[in-house]
């Protein structure tokens, strides 16, 4: 009887907030269509208009606008499975859609009509998704940091081969597909990092076709693979770890309990050390600082030099091993790096919130004038390469992970976000297990994916 009051109550609160944010929209264009101010789509010269559709208007309308409706959506729960907060990733392609549609000659809402070159869409694609992104690797960083170099020295062997597989296993499909169509390997290479959510695939892909003599018709076919796959490899990887536990019948609680072998998180006596402030932004700065200029770092991986092949951790990765070891380490000296659990999560959801929101706006653009310029045949087929290339590394990498390697299920499945290099997935499992060691599976597994396939999606391009 609780249980069902607890369901009626939440069902009436999304209710609410859905015809609120309803209520908003209908005000806000029944105000613009009939302001004195506003005549044929067009502001009255000398009238002092009360309606500013700018930028920065449509930048803050349609963020929280899509996350708003996102988290409506991402709670709706189907025996046990919802979204979560990959709702805002759907809800921003769609927005990203519909704001393509919108006339270019619409008025004072000609702002809201979108297209790569729109301000707007750099903002979301450039500075919103990558402060996101900072936030959320950097919170599972600090997390995982105090048991992380403890659980990656008893299972390092197993981390690499996982992640090995599960590139492996996808780069596989591309080349088949290559071998099957006439798209080429520059499209497939582009479905490929798509379909493992991986941008510095996509861009070491991209940097593979430059000095060729059709680069900017390459580039083209890299990004429209990469958008097509995109969205299924966020959404399939979401919806694997959290069906997986449920056909497996698996007992959560002895899963929580096999998790937390070897060992309990060390309990820090941090107030021997100094603290700039109670909420721990200064060594969370700190740590993003260092991990920037980390992942700027650029190794060359041929004999060309910079002009060849060459591996950086990016912001991703230089970000997530910087607030690792400021995680295991808790203090420079008498500074305390100590970061509140509180804060971390608070950082480690809205930060992911706002990944998904840059990236699901210019998703949802750069689709839209992907399929306009190549047609909708080569769309097809590559959502269906690309669901595969999503699909069949994860299955063969639980697997491998549960009969072979004997991993845990809660290890085995942080490790496969890790080799997906699915930053949503990992905040997907994280509200599944209920527990935030599974941070330290995933981040142990990235890093050699991540290099795997940035190798893959290069050599893709330059064997086939």
């Amino acid at each position: 009887m609780e249980q069902q009051n607890k369901k009626s109550k939440k069902w009436l609160w999304l209710t609410i907030a859905l015809v609120i944010v309803a209520g908003l929209a209908v005000w806000c264009i029944y105000s613009a269509v009939n302001h004195p101010n506003v005549k044929d789509g067009e502001t009255v010269k000398g009238a002092k208009n009360v309606l500013n559709f700018g930028s920065t208007f449509v930048l803050f309308t349609i963020a929280f606008v899509v996350i708003a409706a996102g988290y409506l959506l991402g709670g709706i729960n189907i025996k046990g499975v919802s979204l979560g907060t990959a709702g805002v990733f759907l809800i921003a392609i769609l927005v990203g859609f519909l704001c393509t549609l919108v006339p270019e000659n619409a008025g004072v809402f000609s702002g809201f009509h979108l297209t790569e070159a729109s301000s707007v869409v750099n903002t979301f694609k450039g500075t919103i998704q990558n402060i996101g992104l900072v936030m959320f690797v950097g919170s599972v960083g600090f997390i995982a940091g105090p048991n992380f170099f403890k659980n990656l020295a008893k299972n390092f062997k197993t981390y690499i081969l996982l992640g090995a597989v599960i590139i492996l296993a996808g780069t596989l499909v591309a080349v088949l597909c290559t071998l099957l169509t006439d798209y080429g390997p520059e499209y497939w290479s582009g479905v490929l990092s798509g379909a493992l959510t991986s941008t510095p695939g996509f861009s070491a892909a991209k940097d593979a076709v430059v000095g060729t003599a059709n680069q900017m018709q390459l580039e083209s076919l890299i990004t429209l693979g990469h958008a097509i796959a995109y969205p299924f490899g966020v959404v399939g990887v979401v919806l694997f770890v959290q069906l997986s536990p449920k056909l497996l019948k698996s007992d959560m609680d002895k899963e929580r309990a096999l998790l937390k072998l070897g060992g309990e998180e060390e309990k820090r006596d941090y107030s021997k050390f100094f603290k700039c402030e109670d909420f721990g932004f200064l060594p969370f700065a700190l740590a993003v600082v260092a991990g920037l200029l980390l992942g700027s770092i650029t190794i060359p991986l041929t004999g060309k030099g910079y002009d060849g092949a060459c591996f950086s951790l990016g912001t991703t990765g230089g970000v997530l091993i910087a607030c690792l070891i400021f995680g295991h380490f808790g203090h420079i000296g008498k500074l305390s790096l100590e970061v509140k659990e509180s804060t971390l999560k608070v950082m480690r959801e809205f930060g992911l919130a706002l990944f998904l929101l840059g990236a699901g706006v210019h998703g949802g653009v750069s689709l839209v004038e992907q399929i306009k310029e190549f047609g909708g045949g080569i769309v097809a087929w590559g959502f269906i390469g690309g669901a595969l290339m999503t699909m069949m590394p994860m299955v063969i990498g639980f697997f491998l992970g549960k009969y072979l390697l004997k991993l845990p299920m809660l290890n085995n499945l942080g490790s496969i976000t890790g080799g997906m290099t699915s930053t949503p997935a990992l905040g997907t499992l994280i509200s599944t297990a209920k527990t935030d060691d599974v941070a330290s599976a995933y981040a142990s597994t990235y890093p050699i994916a991540l290099i795997l396939i940035v190798l893959a999606s290069q050599l893709l391009i330059t064997l086939m």
